[in-house]
């Protein structure tokens, strides 16, 4: 089954110390109860990559690095804290534990997720079935730079200090957990890092998609296209606006004059009178009045 997200083997690599898995078999029963939690909480199939087979006995010829490198490509890396685990000599704190925080440190993601609520969270989802001493609790803050931030599963009584299971009293229990709701709360724990992870993935999915439109040869030909074919909507729109208004103004003027002669209207020069004189007389001697016909505007007092 592959992961939510392409690119990456798992959703989930659950990673223990193959010494804490005998006798009761703890991390066994953790794991598949985990999983039936899973499917109620999640629409999607989680893929879950528990190995039960013992890593401590593999050969000196084997590529243990090129081996789990595949496999540790999840998204999310769950270590089973016990008072074992944190040794530099162990399988799973070497090439599991210390190997997914170098991985998954120089992916896309980073070791660190931002959640949908703001806050954020490490990949690394600690499961502590064990009060660790205090300088392994020291070594395993160091490698992950900060304060371990672990789902707590420990059954504490005066002078106990052991797995918690479904069995256990909580009312006798110190830390007065309960075995399924501390399954709910990895459970939930491991809905908001995915979710994180998701929106995460969008985001660069999509900053990844513009940066292929943008760099392709043809990006600039069709921006320069679409440039020139609104520059040439926005001129032939400019022309319609002045062709709408001289046109309007000329209808105005048209509606105008037909006003002005449909209601017999004259214009201003038409309100003088003129005649015409022929024919004088001239009794003066004078050759300048013999021309005629002559303009005379009539007197006021004629009209």
């Amino acid at each position: 089954m592959a992961s939510l997200i392409q690119g990456y083997t798992y959703d989930i690599f659950i990673s223990y110390r193959q010494k804490d898995n005998k006798g009761d078999i703890w991390v066994s029963e953790f794991v598949e109860v985990l999983k039936t939690e899973l499917e109620s909480t999640f629409k999607e199939d989680i893929s879950v990559y528990f190995d039960i087979n013992p890593h401590d006995g593999l050969l000196e010829t084997h590529d243990v690095d090129a081996s789990l490198q595949d496999k540790l490509k999840c998204l999310i890396f769950v270590p089973i804290i016990s008072r074992t685990y944190c040794d530099p000599k162990s399988f799973a704190w070497e090439h599991e534990f210390k190997a997914f925080i170098d991985q998954a440190s120089n992916d896309k993601f980073g070791l660190k997720v931002k959640l949908p609520n703001g806050n954020v969270a490490s990949r690394i989802l600690p499961i502590q079935i064990h009060d660790l001493y205090p300088e392994d609790k020291a070594m395993l803050e160091k490698e992950l730079g900060g304060v371990l931030r672990a789902i707590e599963f420990i059954y504490k009584e005066p002078g106990v200090n052991k797995p918690l299971t479904d069995v256990d009293d909580d009312k006798k229990n110190l830390n007065n957990t309960k075995y399924r709701i501390q399954i709910n709360k990895v459970a939930n724990a491991i809905e908001e890092i995915l979710l994180g992870l998701k929106k995460v993935q969008s985001a660069i999915a999509e900053e990844e998609k513009n940066n292929i439109i943008s760099s392709s040869p043809n990006y600039n030909t069709i921006k320069n296209i679409s440039d020139s074919k609104h520059l040439e909507k926005e001129e032939k729109f400019k022309k319609k606006i002045i062709i709408y208004s001289f046109s309007s103004f000329i209808i105005s003027l048209s509606l105008i004059a037909i006003y002005i002669f449909a209601s017999g209207s004259t214009l201003p020069f038409s309100e003088r009178d003129w005649i015409i004189v022929s024919d004088f007389e001239n009794q003066t001697l004078n050759p300048v009045f013999d021309k005629s016909p002559v303009l005379c505007e009539r007197h006021p007092k004629l009209r």
